[in-house]
């Protein structure tokens, strides 16, 4: 049985705040990404076709300002630095040990990037890391009620991501392949079981009574990003702590497998092996491994706690850390930005770029029309949720994700204003149909949007309750 040592709760606390003050300090320095805009567009609801409701709740509140909206994500993002030490307590590592697994950990792109914007990977960075320490404490220091916290905080977290059930699965499985196999049938791990259940039960009613819209997504996902996925995912593995930091992972995973004090926690080893291969077999996100990957560096941290004192570390982790920060973070000007590396490296970073200049060009092409009754319509949510925070005076509609089901254009549309790529797959449903402009963030960064077609599209070819199908897609 592992002995805690004393929680560094000075070091640990300090590179937790400092996280929260770098993200905070950076929060408005570029635009919303697309997912945010969309996120407060949706109306409250249980439930999306996409994802549960916290998120959308939240960016339904905070979301007419940048900062404030961001600040769920920064508070996430600072927290996971604090169970990161925390986790490297409770496998054995010393005071120096945790305070180097916190600071090491907080200048990492995963941190940095999925804490700056509000994402649901935001919470994903705290949830999971916190039911894996909920568990550790529970088998590794003999108090199987942790079982029960586990429980409770994996049902609280469905409510951000469901995809929260394969760190149960994958633990489950773990423990059946690795043991202790008698704590399956324990009545803390079973206990814990219901809990999750009870909490999570609402998003479970949701997704019966709309026949399991996260399935459907899963499999558009899949058929979208298989390809870019299975290759990615590895070299995200590898660059998501960065390189320094793989190298401590891979030690945590072998000492995880191989440690005798860690036997009754060696089920993490094969959870986190099943995550990988989930991730590989399904193609449908590449950072789903992440989360769990922060658990596996913390055991690396206390393999090598007494190398961690070497010299050596301290320009790595230097160099870790400043690039994390310019690939992660929004320093560079947004005039050069598309002049550099980032918007490749960092999809996020291209994504904040453009959206005021994408809804003037598209007003522009709006109030040149003499028809009242005319519509925006764009091709994804992001074009539909920044012209929404924007231009609010358009009527806009999208037939992406939950905006689908959301609302149609009514049936006196007669003239659309079409944007983006989905243009050459709908104009054959108007009578006529013309690009009018294409859209330009006039800073040369090349994200999704640029380039897109703006098109003036006349007199629907049927009712819209006809036609609305033909612009749905889940992706």
């Amino acid at each position: 049985m592992v002995t805690p040592a004393p929680f560094a709760r000075r070091s640990v606390l300090a590179a937790a705040a400092t996280v929260a003050v770098v993200l905070t300090a950076l929060s408005g320095r570029y635009d919303y990404v697309r997912d945010e805009l969309y996120f407060r567009m949706l109306e409250p609801a249980w439930g999306y076709v996409d994802q549960p409701p916290l998120v959308p709740l939240i960016a339904g509140v905070l979301g007419d300002h940048v900062v404030l909206l961001r600040l769920p994500a920064t508070l996430a993002a600072a927290a996971s630095v604090v169970v990161v030490g925390l986790l490297v307590r409770e496998l054995g590592g010393d005071a120096y040990a945790q305070g180097w697994g916190a600071w090491a950990y907080a200048g990492t792109t995963a941190c940095l990037n999925f804490g700056h914007v509000l994402l649901t990977s935001a919470f994903d960075l705290v949830l999971w890391p916190l039911v894996c320490l909920c568990v550790i404490r529970a088998e590794l220091h003999g108090r199987p009620r942790w079982w029960l916290v586990a429980g409770l905080v994996a049902g609280l977290a469905t409510y951000n991501k469901l995809l929260i059930g394969l760190l149960l699965v994958g633990i489950a499985l773990g423990l059946l392949l690795v043991g202790p196999r008698r704590r399956l049938v324990s009545p803390s791990v079973l206990g814990g079981a219901v809990v999750a259940t009870v909490v999570a039960l609402p998003n479970l009613v949701y997704q019966a009574t709309h026949d399991w819209p996260q399935l459907a997504m899963g499999e558009a996902l899949s058929e979208n990003n298989a390809g870019d996925v299975r290759v990615f995912m590895w070299v995200l593995l590898v660059v998501v702590l960065g390189p320094p930091l793989a190298y401590v992972w891979v030690r945590g995973l072998v000492g995880l497998w191989r440690r005798p004090e860690w036997k009754p926690v060696r089920f993490l080893g094969p959870a986190f092996v099943l995550m990988v291969v989930f991730t590989f077999v399904s193609g449908a996100q590449p950072h789903y491994p992440v989360f769990l990957l922060i658990v596996v560096y913390t055991a690396g941290v206390v393999v090598l706690q007494d190398s961690l004192r070497h010299v050596i570390w301290i320009p790595l982790l230097v160099v870790n850390t400043a690039v994390s920060v310019v690939v992660a973070l929004p320093v560079l000007p947004v005039e050069v930005l598309g002049r550099t590396p980032v918007p490749d490296l960092n999809i996020l970073a291209a994504d904040q770029v453009g959206w005021p200049a994408y809804v003037d060009q598209v007003r522009r092409v709006a109030e040149s029309v003499a028809d009242e009754d005319a519509v925006v319509i764009t091709s994804n949510y992001g074009e539909a949720g920044a012209i929404d925070r924007y231009a609010p005076e358009l009527p806009v509609f999208s037939g992406q994700n939950a905006l689908y089901d959301q609302a149609r254009p009514p049936d006196s549309a007669t003239t659309v204003v079409l944007v983006g790529y989905q243009y050459p797959a709908v104009r054959h449903l108007f009578a006529s149909c013309e690009v009018v402009d294409r859209l330009d963030n006039g800073v040369g960064v090349d994200n999704e949007e640029q380039a897109a077609p703006v098109a003036l599209c006349r007199d629907p070819e049927a009712p819209w309750s006809e036609l609305w199908p033909a612009f749905r897609h889940l992706d």
